[in-house]
């Protein structure tokens, strides 16, 4: 017998007392998501009790946690990768110029707006990038992302070159500092709930399979094309929606570091790639352990960029499953299972 979403149904009864039950959760990860929501509810009540600098520091490690989510969605999960990420945070971020700035729209729902624009201009650009396999896809997307970089230099009306700030005047700095973080924890717990519902569909389980053997899922009947175009476009909205809000704390945005590789792409790559690339929690793991390692060496700047690059050749090489890949290859810990396990129960005589 078969669910509704493809898999076996929970009542599935062997002979005898035998029952065979698909099972996804576990107890470590139902003890985690008790855990989890208790410190939800304290991130939520952080502005509270927190200082300033600390509310900005956490804006700031959120939004990493969202974007590498969402290339992780891509990248590890997809088998899309893409080198262009960025072009969606300068999106996001110039979003907040034209719908505040330029068109008077209240400045915490042009977070949102700017974010379904980008995901709009996404299609076409998809369109474009899809056209492109493997390699060629990669710098397809940097291209993609150096051509909206020039597209907002040459364009006065959002500052060109230098930039713009965003119009924050009527707005109290505290209420504004207090929803930016709120903004940020929507932003980055929400990517990690997203990618979970993802992988929890049929679309997860289409785009995993095209993943793991493209030809064998193609084979089976899957679209591969509208499976990563899919993809593609919610990484597009969740990126823009994190970019957007970093902005909305920053108030100056410049195409120079808004759409800059080395500052949001490059960094989410190698946070992926530390934490774990394939899995939910390594890009949390990732993003936490890259923070505070860029925080150690903020003011040496030679050390900061030769040790990262040592310690991403020392991953690519032995710890190639990243830090929560080796954790759960050992463990079999799994805090967001998202395989259906078959599990047999008897009945007591």
């Amino acid at each position: 017998m078969t669910g509704s979403d493809g898999g076996l149904t929970p009542d599935v009864r062997a002979a005898g007392d035998a029952t065979f039950v698909v099972r996804r959760s576990t107890l470590a990860s139902r003890i985690f998501g008790g855990v989890a929501l208790v410190a939800i509810v304290v991130l939520v009540l952080l502005p509270t009790f927190a200082e300033a600098s600390t509310k900005f520091k956490m804006v700031e490690l959120l939004t990493l946690i969202a974007i590498a989510q969402m290339w992780n969605l891509l990248a590890g999960f997809a088998g899309v990768v893409s080198v262009g990420q960025q072009a969606f945070v300068g999106l996001g971020a110039y979003g907040m110029i034209v719908f505040v700035n330029n068109q008077g729209f209240n400045l915490y729902l042009s977070v949102v707006i700017s974010a379904v624009a980008a995901m709009i201009v996404s299609v076409p650009m998809g369109l474009v990038a899809f056209q492109l396999r493997g390699s060629y896809f990669a710098i397809g997307t940097w291209v993609l992302a150096e051509v909206c970089s020039l597209v907002m230099i040459n364009n006065t009306s959002v500052g060109g070159g230098s930039g713009a700030s965003i119009q924050v005047t009527d707005y109290d700095l505290a209420t504004r500092q207090d929803a930016t973080y709120w903004f940020a924890l929507v932003a980055g717990v929400g990517a990690i709930v997203v990618s979970y519902l993802v992988l929890r569909s049929r679309l997860g389980l289409r785009m995993q399979a095209i993943r793991d053997n493209e030809e064998g899922a193609r084979g089976l009947g899957t679209n591969v094309y509208r499976t990563r175009f899919a993809i593609w476009t919610i990484a597009a909205f969740w990126t823009a929606f994190a970019g957007a809000t970093f902005y909305l704390g920053q108030i100056r945005v410049q195409p120079t570091g808004s759409f800059s590789v080395v500052q949001w792409t490059a960094p989410i790559i190698f946070i992926v790639v530390i934490g774990g690339i394939g899995t939910i929690e390594g890009p949390v793991i990732g993003a936490v352990l890259y923070y505070l390692f860029r925080e150690q060496f903020k003011n040496q700047v030679t050390w900061y960029t030769i040790t990262l690059g040592v310690i991403a050749i020392v991953v690519a090489l032995v710890l190639q499953k990243g830090v929560w890949g080796i954790i759960r290859s050992r463990t079999g810990l799994d805090l967001f299972p998202v395989r259906r396990r078959l599990v047999v129960e008897t009945s007591e005589p």
